[in-house]
């Protein structure tokens, strides 16, 4: 684990609209418990406000971003236009990803999470002076790490719903920058049940299920349960949580706990 404090970086439910006052509302109330947020990019096949201004929000607000640039939107052409925008307005943080396949089965391939990453450190060397150096992290599954994705940063690992799993994963993992596993908050057994059905590898233990049908708020408990669970564990440098709509409840009871 690298040295320095536990980070507890919160997910922010996207803009599907050019309103961001729901954007603000969340960076308000889930700053009680942290002050870095990571901003999705199209996350749900959906437009949405663009991660970099979102961003760029956070910053003005007071709080740290990181903005999620996934492959599957953009060329690279627009990958480099990215990149300038985000260095002129002062954001430097990203996590790079893949992006699921949209719904109508199409996307640009010509840019991959790897290709990402050494045109990022192209453009820091081509614009040195003018430019910020960037913090780029890339997400993994709960498996071996290949060795380019070593060269990021920071790593933001798989959602899981077991710290002992997660704890396995990390000693067999040989990275030297920071690692973030992911805390997600199961809003509902239906949720729940979606969530196993369309991704399979995220399928929500039985007994989460049964939770969640004995009272609304399990979903938010086991969330900052295990996030305090990874954090006393002493393996990693902070978590990913990912409260969805229930950000109030969330602060409000990771607020008493952290």
């Amino acid at each position: 684990m690298a040295a320095g404090t536990f980070e507890v970086i919160c997910e922010i439910e996207p803009a599907t609209s050019p309103d961001l006052r729901q954007v603000r509302l969340q960076i308000g109330v889930l700053s009680a418990v942290s002050s870095v947020f990571l901003i999705p990019d199209n996350h749900i096949g959906r437009a949405t406000v663009s991660s970099i201004a979102v961003a760029r929000e956070v910053i003005d607000m007071g709080g740290r971003a990181i903005a999620c640039l996934n492959a599957r939107d953009r060329n690279t052409l627009g990958f480099r236009r990215d990149l300038l925008t985000a260095a002129a307005y002062g954001v430097d943080e990203f996590l790079f990803v893949y992006g699921d396949r949209p719904e109508s089965g199409r996307r640009s391939d010509d840019l991959t999470v790897r290709a990402m990453l050494d045109e990022a450190r192209r453009f820091e060397h081509h614009h040195q002076r003018r430019a910020p150096r960037f913090r780029l992290g890339v997400a993994s599954g709960l498996a071996p790490l290949p060795a380019w994705k070593r060269d990021a940063d920071f790593v933001f690992a798989q959602v899981g719903f077991s710290v002992d799993e997660l704890l396995r994963w990390r000693s067999s993992v040989d990275f030297s920058g920071r690692v973030y596993p992911g805390v997600l908050v199961v809003a509902s057994a239906q949720m729940a049940a979606k969530l196993s059905a369309d991704i399979p590898q995220l399928s929500v233990p039985d007994w989460l299920v049964d939770r969640l049908d004995r009272g609304p708020g399990a979903g938010v408990e086991f969330a900052c349960e295990m996030l305090c669970q990874i954090r006393d564990s002493g393996a990693f440098d902070g978590a990913h949580l990912i409260p969805v709509h229930r950000y109030r409840e969330v602060a409000r009871l990771l607020e008493t706990m952290l």
